[in-house]
C-alpha cells in the first residue's frame, strides 16, 4: 500500500482538489451494518490512525453534559504546558463556585469548602475522578475571572483545534441550549489530550480520590472493567441522556469510543464496553502510505512549477475488518490554486478517505518541498488558464 498514489486535480469551480482513486478492499461497510446499537448517537475512532471503525449520527449536535469538563482539562493541560500555570498554584473556592457547584447544588461535587485554598492539581482530580461542578468552576474563575469568560475561551480553543461544531457556554456541563458538540468532536478531543498530553492524562483513569474527608470512585464505569481502559469521562443532561467517552488499549492498540444518548447509566456502561472490545477484537491495521511518502500533488499559481508534492508527516493508517471486502475512496480536498510562493511544511489539503458516506479517514497533507515565485511569463500563463477555466465554468458547465 505504501507505493500507492492518489492524484489529485482541480473541479473546475476552482474549490476543491479532485480525487477518485480506489485505495483497497475492504469490509467495513458490512461490519457496520453487522453492529448495533440503542444510543442515539456514537462514535468508534482507532487512536493511531485515527480511523472511523463504527459511527451513529456523530455529527449530529447534542448537549455534552459532564463532557464538557474534557475541554475545561484540555485547557488547564495546555496553561501547565506552556507554563503559565504549575500544579502547586492555589485557587479560591468562590460562594458562586461553592453554592452552584458544590454541595448546596446536589450536583457532583467534589465538595471544596467556601473560600478555601486548593491546589490546581487536586482541583484537577476533583474535575476529572469525581467530575466536580465546584472544582470546575473555580479552575474557570481562576484561568479566566468569571465562568463566562472561560466558556468563551473554551469554545474559541475548540476552534483553534479545529472542533469547529463545539459551543460552550459554561465549564462543568450544566444545560444550555446553546452548548453543543458531537460525538465526532469529542473523540477527536480525547485522541488530542492522549497524545499530547501525556504527562497529564494519567488523571483520567485514577480509580478515586478523597476530599474534605470524602472518598469518591471514578464516574467512569470502564476503569473498574478488564477491557484495558484507562480513561476519560461521563456525563448525563435531559436534553442528551446518559454519555460517554472512553479510551481502552490491548496489544498495543487503542480505540476509543464517544457515545451519547443512552437511556440509563447500565445501557451507557454496557453499550461502551461493547464497543470498544469490538474495535479491538475486529479489526486489523493496514498502512497505504510511509511518513512523508508522496501521496499527490495540489495545483500551483504563479508559481515556478505548476504543481507542488503533498505529503503526510504521520504514516497513513486505517483499520479495516478481518476477513472482510469492500472499497474505500480517497479523496485529496484543498482550496485552489495554491498561490506561490509554497512553504516547505505547509499544511495544503487534507486526505480524506471514505467508506460509501462514511467518513473513515482525515489527515492533513503539507507541501513537500518550497515553491517560488514564477518569472513574469510564468504568472501570465497561469492568469490565463485561472481565467479560460472560469470562464468555460461560467458559460459551458452552468448552461
Amino acid at each position: 500500500m505504501g507505493g500507492l498514489k492518489v492524484r489529485a486535480g482541480r473541479a473546475l469551480s476552482i474549490v476543491v482538489g479532485l480525487v477518485a482513486a480506489v485505495l483497497m478492499s475492504v469490509g467495513a461497510v458490512r461490519a457496520q451494518q453487522a453492529y448495533q446499537t440503542p444510543v442515539t448517537n456514537a462514535i468508534l475512532l482507532d487512536y493511531d490512525s485515527k480511523s472511523v471503525l463504527f459511527e451513529k449520527n456523530a455529527d449530529q449536535l447534542v448537549s455534552p453534559a459532564s463532557l464538557a469538563k474534557m475541554m475545561t482539562a484540555e485547557i488547564v493541560f495546555r496553561e501547565l504546558r506552556e507554563g503559565r500555570l504549575t500544579l502547586d498554584r492555589t485557587f479560591t473556592v468562590s460562594e458562586n463556585a461553592w453554592r452552584r457547584g458544590g454541595a448546596p447544588a446536589g450536583g457532583s461535587a467534589m465538595f471544596a469548602v467556601v473560600r478555601s485554598q486548593i491546589r490546581l492539581e487536586d482541583l484537577l482530580r476533583g474535575l476529572i475522578i469525581m467530575s466536580g461542578n465546584d472544582a470546575a468552576i473555580t479552575i474557570a474563575e481562576g484561568i479566566a475571572g468569571t465562568e463566562e469568560n472561560f466558556a468563551a475561551l473554551m469554545t474559541r480553543r475548540a476552534g483553534e483545534l479545529g472542533f469547529d461544531k463545539m459551543t460552550f457556554k459554561n465549564a462543568w456541563g450544566k444545560y444550555d441550549p446553546e452548548q453543543k458538540v458531537t460525538v465526532r468532536q469529542l473523540a477527536l478531543l480525547a485522541e488530542h489530550i492522549i497524545r499530547i498530553y501525556p504527562e497529564y492524562y494519567h488523571y483520567f483513569g485514577e480509580k478515586e480520590f478523597t476530599w474534605n474527608k470524602i472518598r469518591q470512585q471514578n464516574r467512569n464505569p470502564l476503569l473498574f472493567m478488564d477491557i484495558g481502559a484507562d480513561g476519560l469521562k461521563t456525563g448525563n443532561v435531559e436534553d442528551s441522556g446518559f454519555a460517554l467517552v472512553g479510551s481502552a488499549v490491548e496489544n498495543e492498540q487503542r480505540v476509543i469510543v464517544a457515545i451519547v444518548g443512552a437511556k440509563t447509566s447500565r445501557e451507557r456502561a454496557d453499550e461502551a464496553r461493547k464497543l470498544l472490545s469490538w474495535g479491538l477484537r475486529s479489526f486489523e491495521s493496514r498502512q497505504l502510505f510511509e511518513a512523508n511518502a508522496e501521496v499527490g500533488t495540489a495545483s500551483v499559481y504563479g508559481g515556478a512549477k505548476r504543481s507542488v508534492e503533498l505529503v503526510s508527516e504521520r504514516p497513513v493508517k486505517v483499520l479495516i475488518p478481518r476477513g472482510s471486502s469492500e472499497r474505500l475512496v480517497a479523496q485529496i480536498v484543498y482550496q485552489g490554486p495554491i498561490v506561490a510562493p509554497v512553504k516547505e511544511g505547509a499544511q495544503i489539503a487534507k486526505l480524506r478517505v471514505t467508506r460509501g458516506k462514511a467518513l473513515v479517514l482525515e489527515t492533513p497533507l503539507v507541501a513537500a518541498e518550497n515553491i517560488e515565485t514564477g518569472a513574469l511569463h510564468q504568472r501570465a500563463m497561469d492568469a490565463g488558464w485561472e481565467l479560460s477555466l472560469a470562464l468555460f465554468n461560467k458559460y459551458v458547465l452552468k448552461k
